[in-house]
């Protein structure tokens, strides 16, 4: 298993010392089956404001308790959490939620933007991601991408031609560190092919493809990564994407 770097000794035995035990982790038993992971804690506030979520306990970490609620807003209910920030963070939390009982996921969240066509608050369904952090190199062997499940791609467009709503394709640079996104590492990732950048994507089709779920992601265009300055473009105000994305996640989720 050595390698000249600890980050490349991908071991494939699938047993691990701890494992989630379903048992201590108090979200109780009635847990829906199809999730949404939500980054938008707005839209999270907003739901619970409408009375639309009913929480159904908490999973823990250090920073203290993270809910998990159960949205009736369709004809099935969804499991609706937020998944903190972080590829580390967010695989924890998802095999959590595996261990519950959660095995099919939709993820909506915002994104920088590598190209500047992207408009700001314009949906974008991620069908790869480049690994320019760690989380994912515990999951699957060494590579430069991992690709998004088919399936969740295919519910993602399906749904958004179904609402009339205009989306791209695109792939990710998933990196850990947002202060390091430097010019040159920048043109790199977009002569690969990269036009958003974002912290845990690929973090996510890696636990999916190893734990075989089916997972699919939709980010919105928020600020610009330019060499001639960062240019927020108001990202965090766009309250109509972001709601938007969430109904769109939900209605997605419901075809797995």
């Amino acid at each position: 298993m050595t390698a000249k770097y600890p980050i490349l000794e991908f071991d494939e035995d699938r047993t691990s010392i701890t494992m989630p035990d379903p048992f201590k982790i108090g979200v109780g038993t009635n847990v829906p089956a199809r999730g949404v992971l939500c980054f938008f804690q707005d839209v999270i506030d907003l739901l619970k404001g409408e009375e639309k979520l009913a929480h159904l306990g908490d999973l823990r970490s250090e920073m203290g308790r993270h809910p998990v609620y159960r949205y009736d807003g369709e004809k099935e209910p969804v499991t609706v959490f937020h998944p903190g920030i972080g590829g580390p963070l967010a695989a924890a939390f998802l095999e959590e939620l595996l261990a519950v009982g959660v095995t099919k996921f939709i993820v909506c969240g915002g994104c920088g933007v590598l190209d500047r066509k992207i408009d700001p608050g314009y949906p974008v369904v991620l069908t790869a991601a480049v690994r320019d952090e760690g989380a994912s190199y515990h999951y699957l062997p060494p590579s430069r991408e991992v690709k998004a499940h088919p399936r969740g791609v295919e519910v993602l467009e399906q749904t958004c031609r179904e609402e009339g709503v205009e989306y791209r394709l695109g792939k990710s640079w998933t990196t850990d560190a947002f202060y390091r996104e430097t010019p040159d590492k920048r043109t790199a990732r977009l002569a690969e092919g990269c036009d958003v950048v974002e912290m845990e994507a690929a973090t996510f089709f890696a636990v999916a493809q190893f734990r075989e779920i089916k997972l699919g992601q939709i980010v919105y265009g928020g600020d610009l990564v330019h060499p001639d300055g960062w240019d927020p473009r108001s990202w965090h105000g766009r309250s109509d994407s972001r709601r938007k994305l969430f109904d769109l996640a939900v209605k997605a989720v419901l075809k797995f």
